[in-house]
């Protein structure tokens, strides 16, 4: 798995209930209007568009996964292209004569929590970590004669077994925390900021009052898709055979730099990341670049014949890579385990206060004016909706002991050094760092599924030992990492549901439908990665950082430290106490001073993949930062719009640039950049 970076500002409830300068009439349109029931919200056709959708997001995060790790918050996007796709729809048959069924925010809502669901998977199915982590090519890469990497803990990838494996451990999260669903929404208020963002769009879009700005920004997400996917086909002509030719490789910054992976390889999806990705995560990364490939590596290639024999290869782990991979690590670890510890500490204080506040409920009734009593009438319906259609809570315990069950005597048969005592230990203990999860990302919007994984992925490393510890390791941490990170998305999608008057019911049966989906369908669109490319070279477009990550993060959990290159553990030891300073300092400083300390994990990045990214993603920011000085509404509006649509663009080139590759067409011309030859 990536870095899944959030990408919505810190929005409160209190934006979605109406202004209080509005007259009454319009407040009274959310709280009057026809909510359609469960079973009315989902329709065919919005099952269609979300399988249509579904793909697309997978191949998308797989692009990044493969990439840069670096994954931006796919909702409002989703929730973007699903009105895009239904209103262009609707808007065909009825020019036909045709009568169409209205179009409703619930519908939308619907599409946008199945689509997540499935996309989510091509995040935590491991497509990009711990399941290609197993693989022939990254036991390669880190060496045959690497203590602790043997071969015999190799499980190449598999369409069968990924989709059987997805199926079987992608649904408990859903199952966990269903009875905590009002809890966390109604009784703590949380946040879910990505959540209540796309519930703002949807809602936009279906009141007369955002009609012309929703129609606005579908026109300019369909222009600039259109221009991200004839740019990323102009480019594929000119990008040859091999990995050296091409816009890709082209030295904008001078070929001193571009030695050095300082270059624009106009990307489309980095460009859109950097413009959908808050200033703070893009400036993070080009610092991490900056320092990394402008100052460490140089520093540390010096001494080659001293701290590590000057004639190993350029991905040898007793070399430079060495440095690369585990101070990433480090930083990684560090800003993980801060994170976790910070949240954890959150969800108990706010438990506390939460129950001391029910304790000493005040006796006194405020008067509240009309305007207030409006709003509070609103609320009351949103709630009324949202309890309407029950999820008994016998079913969710019956589903989710059941399906721990099949899952426990499942898992062993596809990953055997995994036992079945080591399964059943995790599932009992999910439900609560679910929840823990779940809590945080309402309240930070920041997922940290990836460091629960990593816990589970140390500790069952380390107990399983060498005989099959690297396998049982990575395993685990893909149990571990899709039931928190599932029950997350499920509940900030019950958010969403909640403000755009939806019902729980049709929220789970849809998140249960997309995650169905997204076992099929995520596998299926990976394996058309596997074989049209060449995954894991690490010279190559598709490196696959997280996988050498994650492999070596199970062999050290096994090995130690030992066979480290000389200084490298002092240099991780002094970058994992940076992280957790820097996000220290975060912390505990003004918000007018911490909105510009680095976020360490977006700084570890490209410390190992290179600095080329950065560049795209600052590019996207400076754009961004200029269209805000220039007009910032237009920019608020539009930005999404805009970054959405190079993106999509960019990732729909990538199937037909998959099919020419498996049917070894190669682009026609190389576009190579070497230095002049001396006279």
């Amino acid at each position: 798995m990536g870095t899944e970076i959030p990408t919505s500002p810190e929005i409160s409830e209190a934006l979605l209930l109406p202004e209080t300068n509005k007259t009454a009439a319009t407040v009274n349109l959310d709280q009057d209007e026809h909510v359609p029931e469960w079973k009315e919200q989902i329709t065919i056709r919005g099952l269609v568009v979300s399988a249509l959708l579904g793909t697309l997001f997978c191949i998308i995060t797989h692009k990044l996964n493969l990439t840069v790790g670096i994954i931006p918050s796919l909702n409002v996007a989703a929730g973007l292209l699903g009105f895009f796709f239904v209103k262009s729809w609707t808007g065909f048959l009825s020019k036909l004569g045709f009568t169409v069924k209205p179009f409703t925010k619930q519908e939308n809502t619907v599409i946008q929590t199945c689509v997540v669901a499935c996309y989510g998977l091509a995040f935590s199915g491991g497509f990009g970590s711990y399941l290609i982590a197993m693989d022939e090519k990254t036991y390669k890469l880190i060496g045959a004669d690497y203590p602790g990497n043997h071969a015999e803990d190799v499980i190449n990838p598999g369409l069968w077994w990924m989709i059987g494996f997805l199926f079987v451990v992608s649904f408990l999260g859903l199952f966990s925390l269903v009875p905590l669903r009002k809890v966390m929404v109604l009784d703590y208020k949380l946040t879910y900021p990505s959540g209540t963002a796309t519930a703002m769009l949807i809602n936009s879009f279906h009141t007369n009052t955002g009609a012309e700005l929703a129609a606005n920004q579908v026109k300019c997400l369909g222009k600039y898709l259109s221009l991200s996917l004839v740019w990323s086909c102009f480019k594929w002509f000119f990008s040859g055979v091999g990995d050296a030719c091409g816009f890709d490789n082209f030295p904008t910054l001078g070929l001193t730099l571009f030695k050095n992976t300082f270059y624009f390889d106009f990307s489309p999806t980095y460009v859109g990341c950097g413009l959908i990705c808050p200033h703070i995560v893009n400036c993070s990364v080009l610092l991490g670049a900056i320092i990394s490939w402008g100052f460490l590596w140089p520093f540390v290639s010096q001494h080659a014949g001293d701290w590590y024999p000057a004639d190993l290869g350029s991905n040898d782990f007793k070399g430079l890579y060495g440095y690369k991979v585990f101070i990433a690590i480090a930083i990684i670890l560090g800003d993980g385990l801060y994170n976790l510890v910070k949240i954890i500490a959150v969800t108990v204080k706010e438990l506390c206060s939460n129950s001391s506040r029910h304790l000493n409920l005040p006796v006194v009734t405020n008067v509240v004016d009309d305007e207030a009593s409006e709003i509070l009438l609103v609320k009351k319906k949103r709630d009324e909706v949202f309890l309407k259609d029950r999820i008994p809570l016998g079913f969710a315990v019956s589903g989710y002991v059941g399906l721990a069950a099949i899952s426990t005597a499942t898992i062993p048969l596809i990953f055997p050094p995994l036992k079945w005592y080591f399964v059943l230990c995790s599932y009992f203990i999910a439900p609560a760092l679910a929840f823990c999860n779940s809590y945080g990302t309402g309240l930070t919007d920041w997922s940290l599924a990836s460091t629960y994984g990593k816990i589970g992925l140390f500790i069952i490393a380390s107990v399983v030992g060498s005989d099959g510890g690297v396998i049982a390791g990575l395993a685990a941490c893909g149990v571990m990492m899709s039931i928190v990170s599932t029950a997350a998305d499920l509940m900030q999608d019950f958010k969403t549901g909640y403000l755009t008057l939806s019902s729980a019911k049709s929220m789970f049966v849809s998140q249960l439908v997309g995650t169905a989906m997204g076992c099929i369908i995520a596998p299926l669109t990976f394996y058309l990665f596997w074989s049209a490319f060449d995954i894991g070279d690490p010279n190559g477009p598709y490196k696959a950082p997280y996988a050498v990550i994650f492999r070596e993060m199970a062999i050290l959990g096994i090995e130690g430290f030992a066979e480290l290159p000389k200084h490298c553990l002092a240099l991780c030891y002094g970058f994992f106490v940076a992280a957790l300073i820097v996000n220290l300092l975060r912390d505990i400083t003004p918000p007018k001073i911490s909105q510009f300390i680095p976020i360490p994990m977006a700084m570890a990045v490209p410390f190992y993949i290179g600095a080329y990214f950065a560049i795209d993603m600052f590019v996207g920011t400076v754009i961004l930062f200029v269209w805000e000085r220039i007009n910032r509404k237009d920019a608020d509006d539009y930005a999404g719009a805009v970054a959405s649509g190079l993106i999509c663009g960019d990732g729909i080139w990538t199937i037909p640039s998959a099919i020419l590759s498996i049917l070894r067409i190669n682009p026609p011309i190389c576009m190579y950049f070497k230095p002049a030859l001396a006279s």
